[in-house]
C-alpha cells in the first residue's frame, strides 16, 4: 500500500466519524424526546442550525484551505470535535442543544469534514477526481454503518450523555494522529497532470468534462449560470435527502419499528452510500457526470415513495429497501457536484468557490429537516413533507441537466 491509498484510506475515516457524527442525530433526536419530551420542530430546528452554521463556516474553510492547508484545518477540527461532543453531553435546555450541537460541533465538523477533504483529494488525484471523491465519501457511509448504531447501542446501554462523551473521545483519538501522520498537503493544481499510461485515458475524459474550465475568482464565478446551477442542484437535493435522513428514524418508530432496528437501517443506508459512492464516481470519470447525477437523483426521489409506502405498510425489509435507495441515491449529491464545480471552476481558488457552493447545500439541509418537522407538529404527519422533498429533488435533477447542457455548449 502507498502513500496515496493510506492518504485516501485515512481521509475516508475521518470524514466517516465526522458524519457519523451528523446522521447519528437521528438517534439522539429520539432519545431527547423521550428523555425531555421537546417537539420535533425544536429538535429538527437545532438540526437545522448545525447544517446553517456547518454550510456558513464552508467558504471560511475554503479560503483557509487555500492559504494555509486543509491538513492542518483537520487536525485542529479533530479537537474541536472532540470537546464540541463532550460539551453537548451537559445538555440541559433548548438553547444549549442549539448553542452545543447547533454551534460549536457544527464548526467542529466543518473543520475536519467535507470541504477539507475535497481540497486534499482535488490536489493529489486530478487524474481519477470522480473515483477519489467517491472512495473517500464513502467514508461517511461507514459513519452510517457503524457509527450510528453504535450510538443508539450506547445510548440504551449508558445513556446518550454518555454516548456523546465516548464518541468525542473515539473522534478525537482517531482524527487528530491518523491526520498528523497519514496525510499529507499538496500544492493546488491548475491542470490535469498524467499519473501514467493506465491514466491516460481517464484523464482525457477528465479535460473533456471541463468544458473549458479555467482558473477564475469566486466573483467571476458567481457571475456564471453554471455556478447557479450547481447551487441548485446542491439546496434542491440536500432539502429531499436530509429530509430523509433526519427524519428516518422518527418516522420509523412511529410506524412500529424499535428504535435499535431503526437505526439498524441507517446502517444499511451507509452500506448502500459507500456502494453509490465508489459506483458513481467510478460511472463518472468514464461517462459524463451529470447523467450520472441525475439517475441519482432520481433514485432518491423513489426513495421518498418506498418510506412513504412503509408508513402504509409496516414492513422492517420494505425499510430496507427504502434505505438502499436512500443510500444510492443521495450519494449522488455528495459526491458528484464537487467534481462537476472542479470541471467549472479548478485553480487557486476552487476551496472558496467549493465552499460558496456548499452553502447552498447547507441552506437546503436545514430547510427540509426543519420545516419536515413544523409540518409534522401541525399536522401529525409527514405527508407534506415527503411530497416536498419529493419535489425538491426532480428540481435538483433538472438544474444538474442544465447544467450538462451548458457544458456541451461550451465544449
Amino acid at each position: 500500500m502507498n502513500r496515496r491509498h493510506l492518504t485516501l484510506g485515512a481521509i475516508a475515516l475521518t470524514l466517516g466519524l465526522t458524519y457519523g457524527v451528523w446522521y447519528s442525530y437521528s438517534v439522539f433526536l429520539v432519545a431527547l424526546l423521550n428523555d425531555f419530551g421537546w417537539s420535533r420542530s425544536v429538535l429538527a430546528g437545532a438540526f437545522s442550525v448545525f447544517t446553517l452554521v456547518h454550510g456558513a463556516a464552508n467558504p471560511l474553510i475554503g479560503m483557509l484551505c487555500d492559504r494555509v492547508g486543509p491538513r492542518r484545518l483537520v487536525i485542529f477540527g479533530g479537537f474541536a470535535l472532540g470537546l464540541a461532543l463532550t460539551g453537548n453531553s451537559f445538555i440541559d435546555s433548548p438553547a444549549q442543544l442549539y448553542a452545543g450541537f447547533g454551534l460549536l460541533t457544527a464548526v467542529a465538523v466543518a473543520l475536519c469534514g467535507w470541504v477539507p477533504a475535497v481540497v486534499l483529494v482535488q490536489r493529489q488525484f486530478m487524474d481519477r477526481l470522480a473515483l477519489s471523491l467517491g472512495i473517500v465519501s464513502s467514508g461517511i457511509g461507514l459513519g452510517m454503518l457503524f457509527v450510528v448504531p453504535l450510538c443508539q447501542a450506547l445510548i440504551e446501554s449508558v445513556g446518550w450523555r454518555t454516548a456523546w462523551q465516548i464518541l468525542g473521545a473515539i473522534c478525537a483519538g482517531f482524527i487528530v494522529p491518523a491526520n498528523l501522520f497519514l496525510v499529507r498537503d499538496a500544492s493546488a493544481p491548475s491542470t490535469v497532470v498524467a499519473t501514467g499510461g493506465a491514466a491516460n485515458g481517464t484523464q482525457r475524459r477528465s479535460k473533456s468534462q471541463a468544458g473549458g474550465a479555467q482558473e477564475v475568482t469566486l466573483g467571476g464565478a458567481l457571475r456564471t449560470q453554471d455556478f447557479w446551477l450547481v447551487l441548485s442542484a446542491f439546496f434542491f437535493g440536500n432539502v429531499c435527502s436530509q429530509t430523509l435522513h433526519v427524519h428516518q428514524v422518527a418516522f420509523l418508530v412511529d410506524h412500529g419499528i424499535a428504535a435499535m432496528a431503526a437505526a439498524s437501517v441507517v446502517g444499511v443506508v451507509g452500506v448502500a452510500s459507500i456502494f453509490g459512492k465508489t459506483g458513481g464516481g467510478w460511472l463518472a470519470d468514464r461517462f459524463e457526470r451529470e447523467k450520472v447525477y441525475v439517475v441519482g437523483i432520481a433514485i432518491l426521489v423513489g426513495a421518498v415513495g418506498a418510506l412513504a409506502l412503509v408508513g402504509l405498510a409496516t414492513s422492517l425489509w420494505g425499510a430496507y429497501v427504502f434505505a438502499v435507495m436512500l443510500g444510492v441515491g443521495y450519494s449522488a449529491t455528495a459526491a458528484l457536484i464537487p467534481a462537476m464545480i472542479s470541471d467549472r471552476f479548478r485553480g487557486r481558488h476552487f476551496g472558496l468557490i467549493l465552499g460558496m457552493g456548499l452553502m447552498g447545500s447547507a441552506v437546503g439541509s436545514a430547510l427540509g429537516p426543519w420545516l419536515a418537522g413544523r409540518l409534522f407538529d401541525a399536522t401529525g404527519s409527514y405527508s407534506i413533507a415527503f411530497v416536498i422533498a419529493a419535489v425538491c429533488g426532480t428540481i435538483a435533477g433538472v438544474a444538474g441537466w442544465r447544467a450538462r447542457t451548458l457544458r456541451l455548449r461550451a465544449a
